[in-house]
């Protein structure tokens, strides 16, 4: 019988999970976007209330939209 280096469970790899890191990464990433989320939300509310003031020379043309016919 030939003696080989393969596991006797070949699911198993000798890699070994660091799972406190792994924890602490996916809490900060979580942290992160939750907060960016947040700024996000909150800057297109505010730009929104900006912009119900329009300063003069930014004003956007109207076009004129066709009727429809049925």
């Amino acid at each position: 019988m030939a003696t080989t280096s393969e596991p006797i469970y070949p699911d198993q790899s000798p890699f070994d999970y660091d799972y406190d890191t792994l924890r602490t990464t996916g809490v900060i990433l979580a942290v992160v976007m939750f907060v960016s989320g947040i700024l996000i939300a909150l800057s297109k509310k505010l730009k929104c209330s900006k912009s119900s003031n329009p300063v003069e020379g930014s004003k956007v043309p109207k076009t004129e939209v066709p009727p429809q016919t049925a």
